[in-house]
Protein backbone atom coordinates (compact mmCIF):
# COMPACT_ATOMS: atom_id res chain seq x y z
CA UNK A 1 0.00 0.00 0.00
CA UNK A 2 1.43 2.99 -1.06
CA UNK A 3 1.75 5.93 1.48
CA UNK A 4 0.42 9.43 0.46
CA UNK A 5 2.82 12.23 0.96
CA UNK A 6 2.12 15.46 2.92
CA UNK A 7 1.60 18.56 0.99
CA UNK A 8 5.08 20.43 1.08
CA UNK A 9 3.61 23.96 2.22
CA UNK A 10 2.23 21.47 5.22
CA UNK A 11 5.77 20.08 5.85
CA UNK A 12 7.39 23.57 5.34
CA UNK A 13 4.95 25.56 8.44
CA UNK A 14 5.63 21.97 10.48
CA UNK A 15 9.54 22.38 10.48
CA UNK A 16 9.19 25.66 10.94
CA UNK A 17 6.69 25.34 13.47
CA UNK A 18 9.32 23.09 15.45
CA UNK A 19 12.50 25.68 14.83
CA UNK A 20 10.73 28.14 16.57
CA UNK A 21 9.34 26.08 19.06
CA UNK A 22 12.52 25.28 20.26
CA UNK A 23 13.75 28.76 20.08
CA UNK A 24 16.00 28.50 17.20
CA UNK A 25 16.65 31.43 14.69
CA UNK A 26 14.70 32.65 11.75
CA UNK A 27 17.41 32.64 9.62
CA UNK A 28 18.31 29.11 9.71
CA UNK A 29 15.34 28.54 7.04
CA UNK A 30 16.54 26.36 4.29
CA UNK A 31 14.25 26.68 1.89
CA UNK A 32 14.73 28.80 -1.56
CA UNK A 33 11.42 28.16 -2.45
CA UNK A 34 9.43 31.87 -2.21
CA UNK A 35 6.08 29.83 -1.12
CA UNK A 36 7.36 27.03 0.90
CA UNK A 37 10.01 29.62 2.47
CA UNK A 38 6.76 31.89 3.62
CA UNK A 39 5.05 28.37 5.07
CA UNK A 40 8.45 27.73 7.19
CA UNK A 41 8.48 31.58 8.19
CA UNK A 42 4.50 31.24 9.22
CA UNK A 43 5.08 28.18 10.96
CA UNK A 44 8.42 29.31 12.40
CA UNK A 45 6.48 32.51 14.33
CA UNK A 46 3.57 30.08 15.31
CA UNK A 47 6.15 28.11 17.20
CA UNK A 48 7.86 31.33 18.65
CA UNK A 49 4.34 32.55 19.92
CA UNK A 50 3.90 29.06 21.12
CA UNK A 51 7.32 29.21 23.00
CA UNK A 52 6.47 32.94 24.82
CA UNK A 53 2.86 31.09 25.90
CA UNK A 54 4.94 28.23 27.25
CA UNK A 55 3.70 25.88 25.36
CA UNK A 56 7.28 23.53 25.12
CA UNK A 57 6.95 20.09 25.95
CA UNK A 58 4.16 17.84 26.32
CA UNK A 59 1.76 21.12 25.93
CA UNK A 60 4.23 21.77 22.16
CA UNK A 61 2.94 18.30 21.22
CA UNK A 62 -0.60 18.48 22.13
CA UNK A 63 -0.17 21.89 20.39
CA UNK A 64 1.48 20.55 17.35
CA UNK A 65 -1.02 17.78 16.55
CA UNK A 66 -3.38 20.31 16.87
CA UNK A 67 -2.01 22.27 13.83
CA UNK A 68 -1.55 19.28 11.94
CA UNK A 69 -5.01 17.95 12.05
CA UNK A 70 -6.48 21.08 10.48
Amino acid sequence: MRRLKRDPLERAFLRGYQYGVHGKSRDLCPLTNPNARQAWINGWREGRGDQWDGFTGTAGIHRLNQLHAV
